[in-house]
């Protein structure tokens, strides 16, 4: 099965009791991780890329190549869609041109997605700029995971702070709530069966979990490019575990595939 190119936005920010990660709700409905605590993100459109290459709507992408500037875009426009944050730069957006915007996001179909994020820049005067999107990591299932939906979905992180529009709301479908948490108390939630994680989603917050401040994460990650994790089914003393490779700066490398959810 051909993985779907997907790209997902860890937002942060600091608080006293630490970074704090925006965590979306997906609707129980979806097909795809619902009723799961996810980060803001969605499938990278064939057109991102045409909006990443127009100077007219982004800068620094010159050097990216088409998956990476693609994805970059698609970060941008999920975040908007789903949470209300606009990582963009230009003038202060006026709240109702900005809800306009994002319903008719949330309206069409996902195949003009990239065609009306690119009219609103436009019609804002707002460009998206590459350096605000840090790539964290890959992760892709392997080819014989028995999972219905297979992505390739590149992970960025990006500061939440000095956004052009950061009144958060759900946009009531993919993402039903969201809310301000720490990935401690997220993980402390799924333990006690307060929330459910995928598991790509489990790892990467206790990997974030590692750190005290948004600069500390962001640092890190810089030092390294973003690493490729394709998980593996391994048996263990009778047992079968989901493992991803070791060095990759995760705490956390197995669990017991009988407490893992995939999707």
């Amino acid at each position: 099965m051909t993985s779907i190119l997907a790209a997902t936005v860890i937002l942060l920010r600091d608080s006293p009791s630490g970074p704090e990660i925006l965590m979306v709700k997906r609707g129980d409905n979806l097909a795809f991780a619902g009723g799961a605590l996810v980060f803001p993100g969605g499938r990278v459109d064939p057109a991102d890329v045409t909006t990443a290459r127009d100077p007219r709507l982004a800068t620094g992408f010159e050097r990216l190549d088409d998956i990476d500037a693609s994805a970059r875009i698609a970060c941008c426009r999920e975040a908007l869609e789903e949470t209300g944050v606009l990582l963009t730069s230009g003038a202060a957006a006026d709240p109702t041109q900005l809800a306009r915007a994002r319903a008719e996001l949330a309206s069409g179909p996902d195949s003009a997605d990239a065609c009306t994020f690119a009219a609103t820049l436009a019609a804002l005067n707002h460009k998206v700029a590459a350096d605000r999107f840090i790539p964290f990591a890959r992760w892709e299932p392997p080819a014989a995971a028995p999972i219905k939906r297979r992505f390739d979905t590149h992970f960025y992180l990006a500061d939440a702070g000095n956004t052009a529009g950061a009144a958060i709301s759900p946009d009531g479908h993919e993402a039903v709530a969201i809310h301000w948490t720490t990935a401690a108390q997220v993980l402390a939630d799924e333990a006690e069966g307060k929330a459910a994680l995928v598991f790509p989603t489990k790892c990467n917050l206790q990997r974030l979990g590692q750190y005290d401040s948004v600069a500390a994460i962001m640092a890190a990650a810089a030092t390294r490019p973003p690493p490729f994790i394709q998980p593996e089914i391994v048996e263990r003393d009778g047992a079968l575990w989901l493992t991803i490779p070791e060095d990759c700066d995760y705490p956390v490398t197995e669990e017991r595939m009988e407490s893992v959810r995939r999707e």
